[in-house]
């Protein structure tokens, strides 16, 4: 059974930094990290290749930065400069060469003064 186990969440101050890491327990096509803020969409973050090919949403473009060591299955989130519309939960998704998808259990990203 596959497993995505999350850490990193908690509440900042705006202009703080949080380091989200995902663990999987195997290897995975793509890892990824979304975001869901009450009462909004699931929405993609950032993504990372096997090939170490990264995407990033235009809000996290400058500000966040995605991650991956291969030795031990994990993907990284560097957020940096948060803001409170970074609010949500961040969820871990990894992603089989055969386009099945996993979803971690989500950790809350709170930006707060």
């Amino acid at each position: 059974q596959v497993q995505l186990v999350e850490s990193g969440g908690g509440l900042v101050q705006p202009g703080g930094s949080l380091r989200l890491s995902c663990t999987a327990s195997g290897n995975f096509f793509n890892m990824g990290w979304y975001r869901q803020a009450p009462e909004k969409e699931r929405e993609l973050v950032a993504n990372i290749t096997s090939g170490g090919r990264t995407y990033y949403a235009d809000s996290a473009k400058g500000r966040f930065t995605i991650s991956r060591d291969y030795v031990k299955n994990t993907v990284y989130l560097q957020m940096n400069n948060l803001k409170p519309e970074d609010t949500a939960v961040y969820y871990c998704r990894a992603e089989s060469i055969f386009q099945t998808r996993y979803w971690g259990q989500g950790t809350q990203v709170t930006v707060s003064s």
